[in-house]
């Protein structure tokens, strides 16, 4: 629930009589409303970064603490536009590791008539709702961030249509599956790039400890409770693949054999031998994993008789190149589920 929205008239006229132009939320440095999400979340700081960028500082009552978001602005922000949220992988986009540092994706969707939403944060958490506070990764309430907290805040501020879609890798191949179980209507589309839809059995289990534990020093008990507790697959995509129906969906992952991008001096490729050598044997292996889960989803959603477009890449490993060409070539499905 939104409060307090202001129509637009208002909000200008604190800054004069300046004409109307294209984007009225950068060229008069205002947002349309101050919008208060239903548990007191809301926006503390924009920044302007330039003609088409914004960095918002959201305040999240559920965790307690503010959440940086970056936003492109569409195109043609002269009527409401869709949104595009736009997850990084396990690091939250808190390293160099994030969208970005690694591709071109701003760029590909700077003639785009959407709003990006990347939000900055929440690194090893899988952005779910932690039943507990973990003493390494702290206060993790991402799911009630997503589908409660920021969208009536994106929404209010920023003038959009109120169209969703929602796209991510790597583990948050795995969120961009489970955010629109968990919150019906609120996404149109979803893209998820070398992602594991399974959470709950021994190999989708291994995926989450390997990314909450060895990577991130916390506790997958404090996440979901002991392994086999129920909110392991209450959080499971494989599991509740039902909640998939009617959406636009993408989904796609390599074989984890060395592709065009596993070679020295790749610009996709990390640095130097050892990184390359990371990348195909560590690389290798984890996509090789996403590989075997989504096949296993190719076969639920078939069985289910709910359609998606897969995409099941000769070679390639769990790397950022792969990330950037899926990012291009999903967008058709994401723009049919965006309306533009």
């Amino acid at each position: 629930m939104i409060a307090a929205t202001a129509v637009l008239a208002g909000v200008m006229s604190g800054f004069g009589t300046s004409t109307a132009t294209a984007d009225p939320i950068i060229d008069q440095k205002a947002l349309l409303a101050n919008p208060i999400a239903a548990d007191g979340s809301k926006i503390a700081k924009a920044e302007y970064k330039d003609a088409r960028s914004i960095r918002l500082t959201v305040f999240s009552a559920a965790m307690d603490k503010n959440v940086t978001i970056d936003v492109q602005r569409p195109a043609d922000a002269s009527v409401p536009r869709p949104t595009l949220y736009l997850l990084n992988g396990a690091g939250g986009g808190e390293d160099d590791a994030s969208w970005v540092a690694k591709t071109d994706a701003l760029n590909f969707l700077a003639d785009k008539n959407v709003n990006v939403v990347q939000p900055i944060g929440g690194k090893w958490s899988y952005y779910t709702d932690w039943i507990k506070d973990d003493p390494t990764l702290g206060r993790n309430k991402w799911k009630t961030f997503f589908t409660e907290e920021l969208p009536p805040l994106i929404d209010g501020a920023l003038g959009t249509n109120g169209v969703n879609a929602i796209a991510g890798l790597s583990t948050s191949g795995t969120t961009v599956l489970a955010l629109p179980i968990a919150k019906p209507g609120l996404y149109k589309a979803v893209a998820a790039y070398s992602g594991c839809a399974q959470t709950s059995d021994p190999v989708g289990s291994e995926f989450v400890k390997l990314t909450v534990e060895t990577w991130g020093g916390g506790s997958t008990d404090n996440m979901w409770g002991p392994e086999g507790s129920p909110d392991w697959k209450a959080n499971d995509p494989y599991v509740n693949a039902e909640g998939l129906r009617g959406l636009d969906l993408y989904i796609s992952t390599g074989n984890g054999l060395p592709g065009q991008y596993d070679q020295l001096n790749n610009p996709y490729a990390l640095p130097g031998s050892f990184g390359l050598a990371n990348q195909i044997l560590i690389g290798g292996v984890i996509e090789a994993g996403t590989n075997f889960c989504t096949h296993n989803l190719q076969g639920k959603l078939n069985q289910l008789g709910i359609p998606a477009t897969f995409n099941f890449r000769n070679g390639g490993t769990h790397s950022w190149g792969y990330w950037n060409d899926e990012l291009h070539a999903s967008w058709p499905v994401l723009a049919k589920g965006l309306g533009i």
